[in-house]
């Protein structure tokens, strides 16, 4: 049976004050009991574990928060060693952007492959909040601009790269790079002109996409389409 705090001592407040107090006691004595004390070892548990959360989170974002002064201090490797403990140990979201930040900086120290799997992993795994697996494949997809073929590329951002995903322009720079990279100019231009014709890309990415595709024509190894 569940119990609504405030209405049931209501009622047990009018029962008491009625002349049927001897009979209600009687008849609902254990039950009024057994229900205080589920209402009181309720709170208890929840404020206790608030209590603890808060002082697990408070330890987590102080061990998140050395890390990255370890990383600021270049000691890379303390910082990879401490950003794992979080990861292990970690409560809250700080496990989840220790990882991501052990990512950054192994491209950093130059496991550029290393980089690649931490990161599509991440991009991949369930439970894990869209907006961070996006970003998880946009930094994937943009170490293997230098690494990887076009279709690698293609694999982590050409799903972000549509008129919906708040993460479109990157995903439109990153696969125009590779194309222009792979020496695929028809589809870098395709890319990059998506860029410049959608008014929400940011000043700096649709600067870049008109250079490029300036250099392009210039090159005439994409001849603009004739409408």
């Amino acid at each position: 049976m569940a119990f609504n705090d405030d209405s049931f001592i209501r009622e047990v407040n009018e029962e008491l004050r009625s002349d049927q107090l001897r009979f209600v006691w009687r008849r609902f004595g254990r039950l009024i009991i057994g229900a205080a004390v589920l209402i009181v070892l309720g709170t208890a548990a929840y404020s206790g574990y608030r209590y603890w959360s808060g002082r697990q989170a408070g330890s987590s974002g102080d061990q998140f928060i050395a890390a990255l002064t370890l990383a600021d201090q270049n000691k890379t490797d303390e910082a990879l060693a401490a950003l794992a403990t979080v990861e292990k140990s970690g409560s809250g979201s700080y496990p989840l952007l220790a990882r991501m930040r052990a990512a950054t900086l192994q491209a950093q120290k130059g496991d550029t492959a290393g980089a690649i799997a931490a990161f599509s992993a991440i991009g991949k795994e369930s439970g894990v909040p869209a907006v961070i697996q996006d970003a998880a494949r946009l930094r994937a997809a943009y170490l293997l601009v230098d690494t990887g073929t076009y279709d690698q590329v293609a694999a982590e951002a050409q799903e972000l790269a549509v008129p919906a995903n708040a993460f479109r322009h990157s995903a439109r720079d990153v696969l125009g790079l590779a194309a222009y990279k792979a020496g695929d100019f028809a589809k870098a231009r395709q890319w990059f002109q998506a860029i410049v014709d959608d008014p929400q890309s940011p000043r700096n990415v649709g600067n870049r996409a008109q250079m490029l595709l300036d250099l392009i024509t210039a090159s005439g190894k994409a001849p603009v389409a004739k409408g």
